[in-house]
């Protein structure tokens, strides 16, 4: 594994502290009228999510996160565990809660997402970056309603509950964008 300098970090990259992998969530160049240069960076943990920040001098190094990503296939769930299948070597995978991190709001059965793993060990899954979801229930919207909130709440197949436009109706399949949870447009 090899050593990033400092001048090279940058958001969302990976890199490990103490044998824990981490990601940039802030990376900022700080250079004050006296004194050395700094970078006050804000990092997310892979492995539970827990946010750090901290300040490193100009100039310091961080070793590379070795994150391997490779498509798995859900399963099913039992509420706790969620079960992938490996698309290659067809081993199953499983991950908590934690390890899903909002990411089983998005996923049917038979769908395909990436798993991330680190030494060997699965830390975390991303699901499809647009995926299609039915929705379940969602409240009639009003003609010539025009409020200044023009969303309404709606339920998906998958039991999460999104904001939608007011002209969305029940049993309409919507195309949603996982990475934020947000309604991107009707499915015809």
């Amino acid at each position: 594994m090899g050593q990033i300098p400092s001048n090279l970090w940058k958001k969302r990259m990976r890199v490990q502290i103490e044998g824990v992998p981490y990601v940039f969530v802030e990376v900022e160049f700080v250079k004050p009228g006296k004194g050395q240069a700094f970078l006050r960076c804000r990092l997310k943990s892979l492995l539970d999510g827990r946010q750090l920040e901290r300040t490193f001098k100009s100039g310091e190094s961080l070793e590379e996160a070795i994150v391997e990503e490779f498509p798995i296939q859900f399963l099913y769930t039992d509420n706790t565990t969620w079960h992938f299948m490996n698309q290659e070597s067809f081993e199953e995978v499983d991950l908590t809660k934690e390890q899903m991190d909002g990411a089983e709001r998005f996923i049917l059965p038979e769908m395909v997402c990436s798993v991330m793993m680190f030494e060997g060990k699965p830390i975390g899954v991303t699901p499809p970056t647009f995926v299609e979801l039915l929705i379940t229930y969602c409240e009639p919207g009003l003609k010539g309603d025009t409020t200044n909130t023009p969303f309404k709440p709606a339920t998906l197949e998958t039991g999460a509950t999104i904001q939608v436009p007011l002209f969305v109706e029940n049993g309409e399949k919507i195309k949603i964008d996982t990475r934020d949870g947000s309604y991107v447009e009707r499915v015809k």
